[in-house]
């Protein structure tokens, strides 16, 4: 049984209010099935939470590395808090199996979907804030995401790169990316990026920038194209 409980000691920080924890699991399919009971979707919890995460982890890289300049500090938060650490973080706090889904989004598999976790620990972080103050989640950032600054983990990780490498093993091959589709205000926009091998589709990605969807992408590629048999 995946209680709150659990999560708040994986989280190692007890909530006074548990409804605030309650309302950052709550995916906006949920939300928008359940509008007679009073739910509100964790969108708005999302929001704070990129902004909590976005100061905690830019004080953060200001003190550690008083010598490295802007570009530098950007790319190493830009690192840091990219959709794919925080799904790593996700899954470290088994955050998916205590998603509140609607429906049709469970069914779609939305609770393994990379942007719905990633979104959810930033709602869970801001609910830390809202109930336990900056320190409160500082600790938690410092715990999950900034002790990868620490090992050395913040250089992005160029999946690009690397499915480039993997389909020149053969010759004539041909990558191509294609922005599908975007979503969003342009505050909050997301990007949705499919690539194409010798025309055919091996992988779809999404991000807050063409570059981080067309990353994910490149990842999703190279996670089928290293199955046996492909």
């Amino acid at each position: 049984m995946h209680t709150l409980q659990v999560l708040e000691k994986k989280l190692g920080y007890t909530f006074r209010c548990k409804e605030q924890l309650q309302a950052a699991l709550y995916h906006s399919s949920y939300a928008n099935e359940h509008r007679c009971c009073g739910v509100s979707s964790n969108e708005r919890l999302e929001f704070l939470g990129d902004a909590v995460l976005g100061l905690v982890t830019a004080d953060y890289l200001y003190h550690k590395h008083p010598d490295l300049p802007e570009g530098d500090l950007t790319r190493m938060r830009a690192a840091l808090v990219c959709e794919e650490s925080l799904v790593e973080v996700a899954q470290a706090l088994g955050l998916g199996e205590y998603l509140k889904l609607g429906k049709g989004e469970e069914a779609g598999g939305g609770r393994q979907r990379p942007s719905v976790r990633a979104d959810a620990v930033e709602a869970v972080l801001a609910a830390v804030y809202l109930d336990g103050g900056i320190g409160s989640a500082r600790k938690i950032i410092q715990k999950y995401i900034l002790s990868r600054e620490v090992a050395g983990l913040t250089k992005p990780r160029d999946h690009k790169t690397a499915l480039q490498e993997l389909v020149q093993r053969e010759s004539g091959q041909v990558l191509r990316y294609r922005l599908v589709r975007e979503e969003g205000p342009d505050h909050d926009k997301r990007f949705f990026v499919e690539v194409d091998l010798n025309g055919s589709p091996v992988g779809a990605g999404s991000g807050r920038s063409k570059k981080e969807a067309e990353q994910m992408a490149a990842k999703a590629a190279i996670e089928r194209l290293e199955q046996p048999g492909i």
